[in-house]
């Protein structure tokens, strides 16, 4: 008996190393968000209010194992990123996840991507070889600008799921697909199997869908096409719990502040496509008001 109690003991034991091997503890999440450069007044606000919205969203929740690094404005330099990736690279650990979101504008020459950003840009290949010096074991980036198609080869990597806004470098003009990934990560809705979390795949084909949506509304031929490397693997990386910013949506009050900013989004959108047939004061005029407006609802949505 005294035998048997033993080889259970140690059967037991066996199986708790095995257990504790197989699953890492204090597994964190490392989040980089970046806001590039605008260009234009109603960009560079809209590239702010997304940027301070994933910010907001990723720091609800008292989530203690997301680490989270926001650069937007003056502050989204290229040496900046490069020191909060540098960061990311000497902190992170193979059992932890790290996930770059990029939103703004791209530019692609044929050859070379580029991230437009307050001073030097930063390219595809120089970004590719920051994300490589991360040990963190999952990876996800999500590029959100105009011809980031351009950069998904170069970026592209065996344990990193790359998402893209568009299907290739030569679709250049402003994308939606950024602002539609950042209302996934706060509408219950995109969490398809209810399981308290939304995966990458989720969100992208949140965002996928109402991107599609927003051209057939506007009448508009689709400038833009997402893009999803590997679907197995955005399927089993869950980027985020559900919880706080879940609750700002199902707020009625907060529900149709959402759906005014939404609203305004696309009257802007619309706008500027009409830009060119306009008298630039009737333009400018125009901009200002649904600008104004979509700052107060951001507040009315913050509060």
């Amino acid at each position: 008996m005294g035998c048997r109690l033993k080889r259970f003991a140690l059967l037991a034991g066996l199986i708790n190393v095995l257990i504790a091997a197989g699953t890492p503890a204090f597994a964190s999440t490392y989040f980089l968000t970046v806001a590039g450069l605008g260009g234009e007044p109603d960009y560079e606000q809209r590239f702010t209010m997304l940027a301070t919205d994933v910010d907001k969203i990723l720091k609800s929740g008292g989530q203690t194992d997301r680490v989270v690094d926001t650069l937007k404005g003056a502050d989204a330099t290229k040496a900046k990123m490069e020191a909060s990736l540098n960061r990311i690279a000497g902190q992170a650990k193979p059992a932890d996840a790290f996930v770059l979101l990029m939103i703004g504008h791209g530019t692609f020459d044929g050859t070379e991507y580029k991230f437009n950003l307050p001073g030097p840009d930063i390219s595809g290949t120089e970004l590719a070889a920051l994300l490589n010096r991360i040990p963190a074991g999952r990876q996800l980036v999500v590029d959100m600008t105009s011809a980031s198609g351009g950069a998904a080869a170069v970026l592209k990597k065996e344990n990193r799921t790359v998402i893209t806004a568009t299907k290739s470098g030569m679709e250049k003009n402003a994308t939606v697909f950024g602002r539609y990934w950042v209302e996934a990560m706060r509408d219950p809705a995109a969490d398809v199997d209810k399981n308290d979390a939304i995966s990458a795949l989720e969100a992208f084909t949140y965002a996928e869908k109402k991107t599609a949506d927003f051209y057939k509304e506007q009448k508009r031929l689709a400038t833009e096409h997402p893009q999803l490397d590997d679907q197995q693997r955005a399927s089993a990386f869950p980027f985020l719990k559900t919880g706080a910013a879940a609750a700002t949506v199902t707020d009625p009050a907060k529900r149709a502040l959402i759906s005014k900013k939404d609203d305004i989004e696309n009257r802007i959108d619309a706008l500027k496509y009409q830009k060119s047939l306009m008298a630039p004061d009737e333009y400018k005029k125009q901009l200002t008001a649904l600008l104004l407006d979509l700052a107060r609802t951001q507040e009315g949505i913050d509060k």
